[in-house]
């Protein structure tokens, strides 16, 4: 396999991990709330990276050497960007909410080419997202019919695109100023460090349900916790290859929705499938494939 074919083939495996997140989130939440939830999730998760990474000395040498980084990414992705993901999604209409979740990669793409000179729009990238947030729309719509109207449901909208952008931004961060830093120690790192920040704050914001968590919960908290182990630290390592464009890997997340929606069928009640959903899953794979074969030549920048 090319080195190419080698990074979107792990882009693909993260995204699908990433795919089973907002259906342990859903049920998770009936049982726990938000900040203490993802507190511990992230918590675990950073624990589980640990003997995957580097000797005890040299990891706290590398946190120290770059603490910086290590706090920008723990405050954008861990902190900012969760925290407005579980809030504002709770205040919007699930088909809206999942649009506006499924715009990453747009947001991504601008962020990049602001933010780095060698990762430009493309007219290649631009058809992409353009199709890809079409097939988002379709999937979103075949499920359930779009509300919006309120203050609320606005606020809402604008807490998920602040939680894009600051996912947008860590990413970037990661690939511009990673390097020196193992992959996994800051993947760890960072999820740990703003697991921790987030359960300090539950403890004063949120009452949590008295009595014990049926086993239902447990189960959903581990997978949840592997699986953001395992696909941040993918993501990471992706991110610091060389010639990987940050705009470009993001574009494979436009997977997520495509899979969310087939193991909705598969798992939840009354789901099933819709021609609307169907013809979005269509559109998303069609334009990644068309991508893909594109990528094989060299794309030039778009003048605006």
């Amino acid at each position: 396999m090319s080195s190419k074919g080698n990074t979107i083939f792990w882009a693909i495996i993260a995204c699908l991990l990433w795919s089973t997140a907002y259906a342990g989130i859903k049920l998770g939440l009936q049982y726990d709330t938000p900040f203490h939830f993802s507190g511990v999730r992230f918590m675990i998760s950073g624990l589980l990276i640990l003997p995957f990474t580097v000797r005890p000395g040299l990891y706290i040498k590398m946190i120290r050497e770059h603490w910086k980084l290590v706090s920008m990414v723990t405050v954008l992705q861990t902190l900012i960007n969760y925290s407005l993901f579980y809030h504002g999604l709770a205040l919007v209409p699930g088909a809206l909410g999942a649009v506006i979740v499924g715009s990453q990669p747009l947001v991504t793409a601008v962020v990049a080419s602001v933010m780095h000179s060698d990762d430009k729009l493309t007219r290649k990238k631009i058809t992409t997202i353009v199709f890809g947030i079409s097939g988002v729309i379709l999937i979103s719509a075949g499920r359930q019919a779009f509300k919006f109207g309120t203050a609320i449901e606005l606020l809402g909208v604008l807490m998920i695109l602040g939680a894009n952008i600051a996912l947008s931004l860590s990413n970037v961060i990661v690939s511009v100023k990673s390097k020196g830093i193992h992959p996994f120690v800051l993947s760890s790192s960072s999820l740990f460090i703003g697991g921790v920040i987030l359960y300090l704050v539950s403890i004063p914001a949120e009452v949590r349900p008295l009595g014990p968590m049926p086993t239902e919960y447990w189960l959903i908290l581990g997978w949840l916790s592997i699986m953001a182990a395992t696909a941040f630290s993918i993501w990471f390592k992706l991110l610091q290859r060389p010639g990987v464009k940050v705009s470009e890997l993001n574009l494979w997340k436009f997977i997520i929705p495509v899979v969310g929606a087939i193991l909705s069928w598969l798992l939840v009640p009354d789901e099933n499938p819709e021609w609307l959903t169907i013809s979005g899953m269509v559109i998303i794979t069609a334009s990644l494939i068309m991508f893909y074969r594109s990528t094989r030549e060299v794309s030039k920048p778009l003048k605006i």
